[in-house]
């Protein structure tokens, strides 16, 4: 009997560290996918554009994994080495804190949370088990010590001065990888608008006000209500703007885009999504919310994914951006990839080149080119950090959409 419970106590032991080793990779190995279908071939050309782009990505999810930034990794979709073959000047990395059981486009409720399961799975600290802010506070810990990490190979962006610099350092040889933080929905705040600053000084510069379900904050465009912004919702909204914490409307719902747009003193971006017009999916833009959001001086940063462009060709994504530049503009164009977002690509961080052709194929102008895949991010990333009091004439009654 002895032999049998201690033979029973080795398989526990056993299955605990295969749990704790394997589950989370094959997690992820399982969820962010490269569909590995033929991709059109690239031009010298383009390459010989590509290597002169800044080129800045609004939003992955890789801070959500168990596996090193820093180091190639044979899974998922980013990481340092792929950032750089890619030719990517600035990744917004975001940390999502909780996503619902049965994960749907159309109706979640917030009553279950997968990422909890995934914090325990990942031996993650013990204050992350149970609290989102905590959550937060230790993907922005886990950037930062990528930073630190990385010999100078990746920098943090957290101010217009940073971002500079970062844009000089690209000018020279050694060409820096920047990493902006930002977060996906605002129920990490726990209902307590204090929180923004602790999320402030983690370094967080962008925040989506809601995931897939309704918050305290507003209403998701996946959620079961539906509804817009609360009260606390409005003065978060009032909160980020002042701080320089740059709006992101992903995710939101129908009536919370309207409420935002029409109450913005600043740029507000859509950081990864599509467009209604090419991709009729619920989470996309209609044309009504795109030119709300140019009005505001803002950017749409269009995705990789079947969900975001109804297909993951790069001539999928091109037509997303065409029908933006078409409606308002080039200037209110860029990236928004959702790496990592449990997402099937077509290419990982490495080969973001391609866009670049089908942009080239779609007869897109150098300069066209150069303004969505980063130019049009810099302009409103760099403004959008610096706190209100700071920006000239700021105040209160500042018109919608002048701030830019």
């Amino acid at each position: 009997m002895k032999k049998f419970l201690i033979g029973i106590l080795l398989l526990l032991v056993v299955a605990a560290i295969a749990v704790f080793t394997l589950a989370p990779g094959m997690t992820e190995r399982s969820m962010n996918t490269v569909d590995g279908k033929p991709l059109p071939p690239v031009s010298d050309e383009a390459r010989t554009l590509h290597a002169d782009l800044f080129i800045v990505d609004l939003h992955a999810d890789t801070l959500l994994w168990k596996r090193s930034m820093l180091d190639a990794a044979d899974r998922g979709h980013v990481d340092l080495p792929r950032l750089q073959a890619g030719n990517v000047g600035l990744q917004v990395f975001s940390s999502p804190t909780k996503t619902p059981k049965d994960q749907n486009y159309d109706n979640n409720s917030a009553d279950s949370d997968n990422i909890t399961l995934l914090a325990i799975a990942q031996l993650q600290p013990i204050r992350t088990w149970t609290s989102l802010l905590e959550r937060s506070l230790y993907h922005g810990e886990k950037l930062d010590s990528a930073v630190a990490g990385s010999d100078g190979a990746m920098v943090k962006v957290d101010s217009a001065p940073s971002l500079g610099a970062l844009i000089a350092a690209r000018s020279g040889e050694a060409k820096p990888v920047g990493a902006l933080l930002s977060v996906e929905g605002l129920h990490n705040l726990e209902g307590d608008i204090a929180n923004l600053d602790a999320l402030y000084d983690a370094g967080v510069r962008m925040a989506g006000l809601t995931h897939f379900f309704d918050n305290e904050i507003a209403g998701s465009m996946h959620g079961e209500e539906k509804g817009p912004l609360t009260d606390l919702g409005r003065a978060a909204v009032r909160a980020m703007e002042d701080r320089g914490i740059i709006i992101d409307i992903a995710h939101l719902s129908k009536a919370g885009v309207a409420e935002v747009l029409a109450m913005a003193r600043r740029p507000v971006v859509s950081s990864h999504g599509g467009v209604q017009a090419t991709c009729e999916v619920n989470r996309n833009l209609t044309d009504e919310e795109i030119r709300g959001l140019a009005a505001t001086g803002g950017i749409i940063g269009v995705g990789y994914w079947e969900g975001a462009v109804c297909g993951t060709e790069p001539a999928d994504v091109v037509s997303a951006m065409a029908h933006i530049r078409d409606l308002v503009g080039i200037e209110y164009v860029a990236l928004g990839s959702d790496y990592d977002g449990a997402v099937e690509v077509r290419f990982d961080a490495a080969g973001v080149i391609h866009i670049t052709q089908a942009l080239m194929d779609a007869d897109f102008t150098a300069r066209e080119i150069r303004a969505i895949m980063g130019g049009n991010a810099m302009r409103v990333l760099g403004q959008g950090m610096i706190p209100l009091a700071e920006l000239p004439q700021a105040s209160e009654d500042t018109a919608e959409g002048t701030e830019s």
